[in-house]
């Protein structure tokens, strides 16, 4: 029970990140993400991916971007500022 809390949780967020700012991975004419880019942490990275594994199958659209960059290399890459090259 307390897993499913975590993952709806978890999905809700990453939906709501979606609908902020630019979009997510890949690039289009315009300069925008068609989905979303998560960076971050070693530790949390298992639990990112299958957080954007869920959120692709319960959506039907593509499976979030996620990368194991370290927590010292996602936060500088997120302060880079917004836009397509930079993680959400």
């Amino acid at each position: 029970m307390i897993r499913s809390l975590k993952y709806a949780a978890a999905a809700t967020a990453l939906m709501a990140l979606a609908a902020c700012g630019d979009g997510g991975a890949g690039g289009s004419p315009s300069g925008t993400r068609s989905g979303i880019w998560a960076a971050g942490s070693s530790t949390v990275f298992p639990f990112a991916t299958r957080v954007a594994e869920t959120f692709a199958r319960t959506s039907g659209g593509a499976a979030p971007r996620v990368e194991s960059l370290g927590t010292g290399g996602g936060i500088q890459a997120f302060c880079q500022g917004v836009g397509p090259n930079t993680p959400d």
